[in-house]
């Protein structure tokens, strides 16, 4: 993990947030069909001076960017820090803290959205190879774009620089987030949970639940004890909660005051109302692409994150033109989506009892647990049989607790943590007598295996989560946050699942 001092420490912003309010209006675009973002545009209109009344611009990033051809592609860089660069007086400038690139090209079969690690090692034209994120500390939001236009050879048409604040504030004024968190994050600067230096206060116990303002940023901006993959793979997974759960209703309804919360919390180039009529109007094409997050391949090197030419052209590649998918979004290798039942039958008790490669027996602590959990709840307890070779339950991490709906409706649940091999690594088993929560919203599919009927949930061709029914409670498992079990793993976690009534 890398060193770097207090200075160099500012929150995380999430995502999500980030694309769905560039200008307070990109998400009603990408979000939406062609006929309501429309309407959008006419109400934009008339409403930019909001933003602009509100917003200023950033000095000297007028020679750093690209021209915008009308009706072309564009590429909007969105850096993140917890203060703005012309409000900076401390002798050590914060350097940006989320580094996001959008590219909106209607012609390409999606809108690609690709975070650059902040560790990056990079070379910071006419100041010698550092962190990408150093670029911003040493000449603001004009010298990341020529940093990043250095790194990737694209063209950046637009940047927005985002204060965390708009983000704590917005997501409070959308009603916040229901997101799984992996496990608990805590650091009060003290040993063993911190030391040697001050990062953000933290607690935040695991499981399923409503993140508003402060923990929400708290979850994004975690960065002790994990790695700059790890923290990216977090905001992503808030990316798509948040684009999941935040209707367009809500955002459009509310425009107003979103404009002026991102107004005063963001800078950017776009300071015309042709200009956002022209970034829009791209947009209202791209309505009809799916949004690809296309995760950068990085290894950790010491303190830097490295990756190497070959991998960088192909993701260079894969970012400059996106390709949508159609249908499920991974299959799992060696397994009939749907099979026929003479082939499940002959020999289901026989296979049944075999663990998929990279499984081992989970021992007693589990059940243990699980009978714990199950004096404290109204509906039976489900643990795992099964884990991951190098993985361990972690007990302190495990808890019932309550959880409440959109109407405030009381529901209870649990989580058990299991640590995986790996830095920041961690899946989870959840259970709740909430019958219809958002992450279990629109499966990639469904399948019956070994008499129980499974919801699988894939990112690409990777499941990250797998959930089953039972009585009036359901339940799933949860991959890491890199999702580093594989496909057969996690369905043998979930098959192995056993109750505790």
């Amino acid at each position: 993990m890398s060193a770097t001092t207090p200075e160099e420490r500012p929150p995380r912003l999430a995502l999500g947030m980030y694309k769905r309010f560039v200008l307070g209006a990109l998400i009603v675009v990408l979000s939406t069909s062609a006929a309501v973002a429309t309407a959008a545009l006419l109400e934009v209109k008339s409403e930019a001076g909001i933003f602009f009344h509100n917003s200023s611009g950033i000095h000297g990033i007028q020679g750093a960017l690209d021209g915008v051809d009308a009706g072309g592609p564009q590429t909007i860089l969105i850096l993140g820090s917890d203060r703005r660069f012309a409000d900076i007086k401390a002798k050590t400038p914060v350097r940006s803290d989320t580094i996001i690139l959008l590219r909106l090209d209607p012609s390409k079969g999606a809108t690609a959205v690709m975070s650059l690690p902040r560790d990056l090692k990079v070379s910071i034209p006419g100041h010698g190879t550092d962190k990408i994120n150093a670029a911003y500390a040493i000449g603001g939001p004009a010298l990341s774009v020529k940093t990043i236009r250095k790194l990737l050879g694209i063209p950046i048409n637009h940047v927005i620089n985002v204060n965390f604040g708009g983000f704590r504030r917005a997501v409070d004024r959308l009603g916040c987030v229901y997101t799984d968190v992996d496990r608990r994050y805590f650091n009060d600067n003290h040993p063993p949970y911190g030391g040697g230096g001050d990062y953000a206060t933290i607690d935040l116990k695991a499981g399923y639940q409503k993140l508003c303002g402060q923990d929400a940023l708290d979850f994004v901006r975690y960065r002790h004890f994990d790695t700059d993959l790890v923290r990216a793979a977090r905001q992503q997974q808030f990316l798509s909660d948040a684009k999941d759960q935040i209707g367009v209703g809500r955002v459009f309804s509310d425009r107003k005051a979103l404009l002026r919360i991102f107004g005063r919390y963001t800078q950017t180039d776009i300071k015309t109302t042709n200009a956002i009529l022209r970034l829009l109007k791209l947009a209202v094409e791209s309505a009809r692409n799916p949004v690809q997050e296309v995760a950068f391949p990085g290894d950790i090197t010491g303190d830097f994150v490295t990756v190497t030419p070959e991998h960088l052209a192909e993701v260079k590649d894969r970012f400059m033109n996106a390709k949508g998918t159609k249908g499920p979004r991974g299959t799992v290798a060696g397994q009939n989506p749907q099979p026929k039942a003479s082939k499940r039958s002959k020999h289901r008790s026989k296979k049944s009892s075999a663990l998929a490669p990279g499984l081992l027996a989970a021992g007693q602590a589990g059940q243990d647990q699980a009978v714990q959990l199950a004096t404290k709840l109204p509906f039976g307890v489900y643990y795992p049989k099964a884990v991951a070779a190098g993985s361990a339950l972690v007990p302190d991490s495990t808890r019932a607790y309550d959880i409440f709906d959109r109407n405030r409706q009381r529901h209870r649940a649990y989580r058990m943590v299991v640590k995986a091999p790996g830095l920041g690594q961690y899946y989870g088993i959840e259970g709740t007598d909430w019958a219809g929560p958002p992450i279990l919203d629109n499966p990639s599919e469904r399948r019956r295996i070994g008499g129980r009927t499974f919801e699988l949930f894939f990112d690409g061709s990777r499941l990250r989560l797998v959930a089953w029914r039972s009585g009036k409670a359901v339940y799933w498992v949860s991959n890491t946050l890199l999702h580093s079990l594989g496909n057969q793993q996690m369905l043998g976690i979930a098959r192995s699942a056993a109750k505790i009534s």
